[in-house]
């Protein structure tokens, strides 16, 4: 298990290998600017995913 800031270091750089540094910070911003309910949003994706169908 990782520490809390070595596990913020890890994930912002997994962001931003993938995403590129802009669009990583966008992603976040656009996480923190309204509520937002992981678990809620893991079920539609996974759901969307496994039936290949977006809703």
């Amino acid at each position: 298990m990782y520490a809390e800031m070595a596990l913020r270091n890890e994930g912002m750089q997994i962001l931003v290998n993938k995403l590129g540094r802009v669009e990583a910070e966008r992603f976040i911003s656009l996480i923190i600017r309204k509520p937002f309910d992981y678990t809620e949003w893991q079920r539609i994706l996974f759901t969307v995913l496994h039936h290949n169908v977006w809703v």
